[in-house]
């Protein structure tokens, strides 16, 4: 049977839903732990083409991100303030369109105290979360290949990295890419693809460093950079993959817990959006309310798209044929984290929806 040392995951991620005004408004968190100061939060839009969002307690309020774009750091009033139960919005519309319907996917980390880390042979800035496997990495490139130190103490399978300086694309590792130089992108539709040595240098991160090439999305000479990692811990986070078959009756995933939020890319195949769920949006079975890093279209409902999944005590349930999350034969990289552990740290199993 599953175990876990988090037997609360709501004391490390949350999903909120709130409606934007347009003005300044505060966001309270209302999960049961999950009350927590956030330390990354990524909000979208559901009911506008507004843009996905990214901010993080490491670069400060008010300095954000695009998933779906190129763009680099800009300072807007999107989040102004990480607050000790939620955050407070400025009138950007992006996160705070009036009258629209908004989501917000939070994680804790360390509350945003940082610490210098000289594990690398590039010294980073890292506010690290052992628990829950996740740690906020900013650094300088030099242009040159390296290492930056960050502060798990176990390997991260997942990176996802942003310069801050200038307009390129993300860079995303994922265990289960092909070869560690591989790369994937939040903001565009592409298939995986070998870096050569220019984002990872073709090395899988350590215990203790990341291992970067000489490019510019990952390393770029006197460019300010921000690194998102995690490990996966059991009964709270998983990283893998998956194998589609192209039928309605879809694969069982595995996690090892009743899932909250899951993103889905098809690797094999370009041309498909990533796709984005979560328990809040969609709290009873089929899942199927859906939105997309890649873009800023609306939220889509399974009723007109039929992207259905089912969130199961112990997994996920494919129950589609479409190819954004079940292209038969393609091979799928997933991010999950719990709603419960399939069973906690006392024995008590997770319920079914």
């Amino acid at each position: 049977m599953a175990y876990t040392n988090i037997d609360d995951p709501s004391a490390y991620f949350h999903t909120q839903l709130y409606t934007g005004n347009g003005s300044t408004q505060n966001i309270t968190n209302n999960a049961n732990a999950g009350n927590f100061k956030p330390d990354y939060i990524w909000t979208k839009a559901r009911g506008d083409n507004g843009g996905h969002t990214n901010q993080d307690s490491n670069r400060g309020a008010g300095k954000q991100f695009y998933p779906n774009l190129t763009y680099q750091e800009e300072n807007v009033q999107g989040v102004s303030a990480f607050l000790t139960n939620g955050f407070s919005l400025g009138s950007n519309g992006t996160s705070n369109a009036n009258n629209i319907t908004h989501v917000a996917w939070q994680w804790k980390c360390n509350g945003g105290t940082t610490a210098s880390n000289s594990d690398g042979t590039i010294t980073s800035t890292v506010q690290a979360n052992t628990t829950a496997g996740f740690s906020i990495i900013t650094y300088t490139g030099t242009g040159s290949v390296g290492t930056i130190g960050h502060g798990l103490g176990v390997a991260p399978k997942m990176l996802i990295v942003k310069n801050r300086t200038t307009a390129l694309d993300w860079a995303i590792y994922h265990k289960d890419l092909t070869d560690d130089g591989y790369v994937v992108a939040f903001n565009n539709t592409d298939a995986q693809a070998d870096s050569g040595t220019n984002r990872w240098n073709h090395t899988a991160p350590t215990s203790s460093v990341i291992h970067i090439g000489a490019g510019q999305q990952t390393n770029q000479n006197t460019n300010n950079m921000v690194c998102y990692a995690f490990a996966p811990i059991q009964g709270y986070s998983k990283f893998g993959k998956y194998v589609g078959n192209g039928n309605a009756n879809g694969p069982f995933i595995y996690t090892g817990f009743k899932p909250a939020f899951l993103i889905v890319k098809n690797i094999t195949n370009s041309g498909y959006d990533w796709a984005m769920t979560d328990n809040k949006r969609s709290p009873i079975n089929e899942v199927d309310k859906y939105l997309w890093p890649n873009s800023t279209g609306y939220e889509y409902s399974g009723s007109g798209i039929n992207l259905d999944m089912d969130y199961l005590s112990n997994g996920i349930k494919l129950r589609t044929s479409r190819s954004e999350t079940n292209h038969n034969g393609a091979t799928f990289i997933y991010m999950a984290f719990a709603e419960n552990p399939f069973v906690t740290s006392t024995g008590t199993p997770a319920t079914a929806r």
